[in-house]
């Protein structure tokens, strides 16, 4: 773990060592005022007691970790979850010193020496991973931070049975060398209603082992299990702390999580209200070139496409490789100009072909929007997923490290 954070969209230098940013062709922008908003009403739904954490896993969700981060601390977060130790990494290069990291799933036991030696916490779900932190701690000279991750009814990690029992007996023999700074479970699926009653024993049984912890002088200051979806549906989960993913980014976990919240708010006598979450991410790209093609011709590679008529298409420098699916081959849609163009032939690597033959006067160079609004129109993510048959996080975690991601305020 001694290599530096990595930089994303750093600057490439070039003989002259002029330090500029290449142009890529492609870019995500990041709106702050959405994220001050969906931060705004997510703290109103949580309360001011919990901490709220904010997910930054899977390249914080498409966003970029290096990028996202300080937005993010500029909003007032100051605690962030990621899964592996390399995303850890990348936050504490990109962090304030004043914000925390928890790394809820894998780190190797021979990483852990630099997660204590930087203050990072990290998930616990097997004795052999205490076992290992103490040993860190001792070698360092400092507390490592674990939070104690129990197994509720997901069945997927967590300590149970024989397991929580040695590891309470870890714990209360070496006292010194550990900081249990948290307790927490994964609920398996509070997104959808055919879950309630899992999730709703979950819940009991969390509740359950806390209080056996408790009896055993374990006693955590940070308790939790919220995820976007249970913070929003299950008020109950709502502890110490709340680990919030998608929703801060704009996103709704699943269309029933976004019913319950309209519904519920309409039930308790409110005003109906519009949808309080702004999408963050804008991706965008341009028209390369330009080209006539007369009718018989097939356009792109193989034979998918026929022109039936005369057509200007358009190439835009956005492919598989950059996050655009093949799938959409045919069939996806782009916005030029505030109107729809729709994909024609195969998507390749590093280039998508569109049909802009209704739409006067495109020209080369001509901003075009993958991902987003422009004029009246909007491609959102949901739609852009859903015609690639793919969900909302994976549509977002395909999006290259390598596009440059830059903030408007």
């Amino acid at each position: 773990m001694s290599r530096a954070p990595r930089q994303e969209g750093a600057a490439i230098e070039n003989d002259a060592q002029c330090g500029e940013t290449l142009d890529t062709g492609t870019k995500i922008i990041l709106d702050a005022r959405a994220l001050t908003r969906n931060l705004r009403f997510l703290r109103k739904t949580i309360g001011p007691g919990p901490v709220f954490s904010s997910v930054i896993k899977g390249n914080a969700y498409g966003h970029g970790i290096e990028t996202f981060v300080p937005l993010a601390e500029a909003c007032g977060v100051r605690h962030f979850s990621v899964f592996t130790a390399d995303e850890a990494l990348r936050a504490v290069g990109s962090r304030n010193e004043d914000s925390s990291v928890l790394i809820m799933g894998f780190i190797a036991d021979e990483e852990l020496a630099w997660a204590v030696e930087h203050g990072v916490a990290f998930n616990v779900f097997e004795t052999g991973r205490l076992a290992a932190a103490i040993e860190a701690a001792r070698r360092v000279g400092k507390p490592a931070k674990v939070h104690l991750e129990i197994e509720t009814g997901m069945h997927r990690t967590g300590l149970e049975g024989a397991g929580l029992e040695e590891a309470v007996e870890l714990m209360t023999a070496n006292a010194e060398a550990l900081d249990v700074e948290g307790v927490c479970t994964h609920l398996a699926g509070a997104e959808s209603i055919s879950n309630h009653v899992r999730i709703v024993g979950q819940l009991a049984r969390f509740r359950e082992l806390c209080g056996d912890l408790k009896a055993r002088g374990i006693e955590p200051r940070l308790h939790h299990v919220a995820s976007s979806a249970a913070l929003l549906t299950y008020p109950e989960s709502i502890m110490d702390m709340v680990r919030c993913g998608i929703a801060q980014y704009g996103f709704w976990p699943s269309t029933e999580v976004k019913m319950h919240h309209l519904l519920s708010h309409e039930a308790d006598g409110r005003k109906a209200r519009r949808d309080p979450l702004r999408r963050v991410l804008t991706w965008k790209s341009r028209i390369m070139g330009l080209k006539d093609v007369e009718p018989g011709h097939f356009i792109g590679y193989g034979t998918s496409f026929q022109a039936t008529r005369r057509h200007r298409i358009a190439a835009v420098p956005t492919g598989y490789f950059t996050g655009f699916p093949r799938d959409l081959s045919n069939k996806g849609h782009m916005l030029v100009r505030g109107r729809r163009a729709v994909v024609v032939g195969r998507v390749n690597m590093s280039m998508t072909l569109i049909d802009v033959t209704h739409i006067p006067g495109v020209e080369r160079g001509d901003e075009v929007v993958v991902i987003g609004t422009q004029g009246r129109s909007s491609i959102t993510v949901a739609s852009f997923s859903d015609m690639a048959d793919v969900m909302n996080y994976e549509a977002l975690v395909r999006l290259p490290s390598e596009i440059p991601r830059e903030v408007v305020l």
